[in-house]
């Protein structure tokens, strides 16, 4: 059985100009078309403001109102901008009116947790783009669509479907408008009493488009649907309702471009790599160069949360030259999605793409210079071997010789230990737990080494790495000296 979700935008001409991430006007804002208010927020009406009403009697009653002119051009825009986000959910969308998408999740529903977990985390994406809906289900895609215009309602059994649209106005069908009046005076209200006339008669006057909408609804007629095709390339852009001077003021546009983003990529069936964010700002004479903040993952993602979070690192550390008007954001670097392990036990310590993803998120919070990854040298001497490279660095690493435990804790500079009863001494006495490894390397370049190292355990049995210097001939009468250089974990 298929499964259709219906959702339709409503208040989208006032949400395309103010989106809910954005305060609301003082008195209020309002969408006129052909100088007449069709769509009024909470704080016009609370002055008086109604709809249908024309703009000198808005301005009387709320002087401080916000006025804008509808824009069929943003709102199309705007639904494009949903279907693309809907498509993380399934690859087929479809626009059935100028408000109205739908969307067939047949096979999404058991990977989503069922309809109202599907449901739910539908409304949660049209709430991060700032977008109010309505959301409805059926098996038919006709019969959730008569649905969403009429409520929010969810049947999934044809015969509780079919029950439920009889009860609907005849009305709800585009279609019978155009003959109301000759239904109305045949004493209609229903679609169940559209059902019940002769269905010779009703296509006779009324025409065939008639009985086939009804037909599909029902599950009566196949049902045709022109799917809309994701573009090959990503590319977003969003205007500000108003300048913006802090960073992390942009989170929230930001966002409805990374849900679009997720969308494309799962209906593309691609990870993302690397994007950029452009912060567009001011035009004219003063223009300026827009700021680009590159994104680069180490581990593709299709995941809305983890991006989110690295985009909200980043914009906490940058400073912005000027005040920000737009946002663009381009993928720059996608590959083919790799399924998730299918395993069935979890890898311990998380995942691979887990790592991946925590390691992302360090980078983005501290600065790349600041997490490093090791990168040993071969060299016997173990502050040249032990080296330390930016985490996302290209360098070609090479092993370092080492036979016994080294730690990975080195001192910058060995700490002298004090000697008692001839044993050293850091803390506690320290006792030797481990063979020694004889150390010379060094005449090759100038920087001799002559060292003697060993394990040794305090009392508390914390572990060091300590060496002892080698006497020479020479000096054989002088006490060796020992030095703390690594610490164990």
């Amino acid at each position: 059985m298929r499964v259709f979700l219906a959702v339709k935008l409503y208040r989208l001409q006032l949400e395309v100009f103010r989106p809910k991430w954005w305060p609301e006007a003082a008195q209020g804002a309002v969408v006129l078309e052909k100088d007449s208010v069709i769509v009024a927020d909470d704080a016009a009406r609370a002055a008086g403001v109604q709809l249908g009403m024309r703009r000198g009697g808005v301005l009387t009653l709320a002087p401080g109102a916000t006025i804008y002119e509808r824009d069929l051009t943003k709102e199309e825009s705007a639904q494009r901008e949903v279907a693309m986000a809907l498509m993380q959910f399934s690859p087929e969308v479809s626009r059935v009116d100028g408000t109205t998408l739908l969307v067939d999740v047949s096979a999404s529903l058991r990977l989503f947790g069922g309809m109202l977990r599907l449901c739910r985390q539908v409304r949660i994406v049209l709430r991060d783009m700032g977008l109010s809906a309505r959301v409805s289900a059926a098996p038919t895609g006709q019969g959730a669509w008569l649905l969403v215009q009429n409520g929010q309602r969810r049947f999934l059994a044809m015969r509780l479907l079919a029950r439920e649209l009889d009860r609907l106005p005849f009305g709800t069908v585009p279609d019978l408008q155009p003959f109301a009046d000759w239904l109305t005076g045949l004493g209609c209200k229903t679609i169940a009493d559209i059902r019940r006339l002769p269905r010779a008669g009703l296509q006779r006057r009324c025409g065939a488009e008639v009985l086939a909408s009804l037909d599909q609804a029902f599950g009566g007629a196949p049902e045709l649907f022109d799917w809309l095709e994701p573009p090959p390339v990503f590319a977003a852009r969003i205007e500000l309702p108003d300048r913006i001077e802090h960073a992390e003021g942009m989170l929230f546009a930001a966002r409805r471009l990374i849900v679009q983003l997720c969308g494309w990529l799962v209906a593309r069936q691609l990870s993302l790599a690397a994007a950029t964010f452009f912060l567009e700002h001011e035009r004219g004479r003063e223009a300026m160069e827009p700021t680009a903040l590159a994104i680069a993952l180490g581990e593709p993602t299709w995941r809305e949360d983890h991006l989110v979070k690295l985009l909200k690192e980043r914009l906490g550390r940058l400073t912005l030259p000027g005040s920000v008007i737009a946002l663009r954001l381009e993928a720059t670097n996608v590959a083919p999605a790799v399924p998730a392990s299918e395993t069935l036990f979890p890898e311990p310590g998380g995942s691979a793409q887990d790592h991946a993803r925590l390691i992302e998120l360090l980078v983005a919070r501290l600065g790349e210079e600041n997490v490093l990854r090791a990168a040993p040298a071969a060299d016997y001497r173990p502050e040249i071997a032990n080296r330390w490279v930016p985490v996302h660095a290209k360098i070609q690493a090479a092993s370092a010789p080492a036979v016994l435990p080294r730690p990975t804790w080195l001192l910058e500079t060995p700490v002298r230990l004090l000697m008692r009863q001839h044993r050293p001494f850091y803390g506690s006495p320290l006792k030797i737990v481990s063979t020694g490894e004889r150390i010379e390397a060094g005449w090759f370049d100038g920087e001799l080494v002559t060292r003697d190292y060993f394990v040794a355990q305090a009392q508390d049995r914390s572990c060091y790495w300590i060496y002892r210097e080698r006497v020479s001939s020479r000096d054989i009468e002088k006490e060796p000296s020992w030095f703390l250089h690594g610490l164990f974990g």
